[in-house]
């Protein structure tokens, strides 16, 4: 009898602590879980193609909406919640080479968890928001709004062409060579030695 009445109390207690959260946990949830898995799986994966950070963001922002929708119960401000995530994001890669724009999708998992746990909002305000973030992300991560300019580095052998009087024929030949139209150069390291040169070239990505 004892053991039962344990177990009905333990049972208890789980369905009060969903009571307690109640659907606007489960909407808020919803929405942050479908928003991230937009931004991740549609527009950084296929463009960077890191399953490691695929797993990272996701959960990233998994963690945050959770802890924060937490704290939201408490006295603590969405400021100095934000702060607080911010701070541990930078200590988490602080000894990592991430790039830029894996910094920038990191800021934007750990935004959205944010606005999504703490905005005082209604679930199609929080949907509407989450949808700028994507269309904004969208348009700036394709070429909708401008041509995506790519550089890339390649060992040139024919260094007498790296002279400055040489410039426009050396672009000729490095356009016919790489079949692209080439926007800018730059010179990078030279091998006298070995008559190599490395060279930064800039184009326009056509593959979207």
């Amino acid at each position: 009898m004892v053991l039962l009445q344990v177990i009905n109390d333990e049972n208890l207690s789980n369905f009060t602590m969903f009571d307690k959260l109640g659907p606007k946990f489960f909407i808020r949830l919803t929405i942050d879980l479908i928003s991230v898995f937009i931004l991740i799986r549609f527009l950084y994966f296929p463009v960077y193609k890191n399953r490691e950070n695929f797993f990272t963001l996701f959960i990233f922002n998994l963690i945050i909406f959770l802890i924060t929708f937490i704290l939201n119960k408490s006295d603590m401000s969405m400021g100095a919640a934000f702060g607080l995530f911010a701070v541990f994001s930078m200590l988490k890669y602080r000894t990592e080479g991430i790039s830029s724009k894996d910094m920038t999708y990191l800021f934007l998992v750990i935004a959205m968890g944010l606005i999504t746990a703490l905005s005082k909002g209604t679930w199609v305000e929080l949907a509407f928001i989450n949808a700028i973030i994507l269309l904004s992300t969208f348009a700036l991560e394709t070429t909708f709004l401008m041509k995506k300019e790519v550089s890339k580095n390649i060992q040139y052998e024919n260094i007498e062409m790296i002279k400055p009087i040489h410039r426009e024929a050396l672009m000729a030949d490095l356009e016919n060579r790489m079949g692209i139209k080439i926007n800018r150069i730059a010179i990078g390291k030279i091998d006298f030695l070995k008559d190599v040169a490395v060279i930064r070239v800039f184009y326009n990505d056509n593959t979207k």
